[in-house]
């Protein structure tokens, strides 16, 4: 008849298994992998860099680019660079993100609040649904 003996299910007891064409049971396997591929969704993370010393203008500059990632769906990764001595103002960088949470926190909210990483303060932000 030209068909073939797949073994379905071998863990099964007793293992379970199909007489079909065998080139058609792979191309349907194919098929069902690639929609269940198309489903899932990816998580993409933009990123947000502050100074400690950001100015008021530039901060309201960064946070309306924050808003419109966080309503595209993306995680936002905001954190505060403190370059050469600049780390003595950690407070100041804290204060900023902190800051920054509110103002977003209709459209998104705080996964990770802000935590010092090396000579970087991070703070994540996914949207909310």
């Amino acid at each position: 008849m030209g068909l073939d003996l797949v073994e379905i299910s071998p863990k099964a007891n007793p293992p379970v298994c199909k007489i079909v064409d065998y080139k058609k049971f792979l191309y349907e396997q194919k098929k069902r992998e690639k929609v269940l591929k198309a489903k899932t969704t990816k998580v993409v993370i933009k990123e947000i860099r502050f100074g400690p010393q950001t100015d008021n203008h530039d901060y309201e500059f960064k946070k309306k680019h924050s808003e419109k990632f966080l309503k595209e769906g993306a995680k936002l990764k905001a954190f505060v660079f403190f370059k050469g001595r600049s780390i003595i103002y950690k407070d100041q960088g804290e204060i900023l993100l902190l800051r920054l949470a509110q103002d977003l926190e209709e459209i998104g909210k705080v996964e990770q609040m802000p935590k010092l990483e090396g000579k970087r303060m991070i703070m994540f932000i996914a949207p909310k649904k």
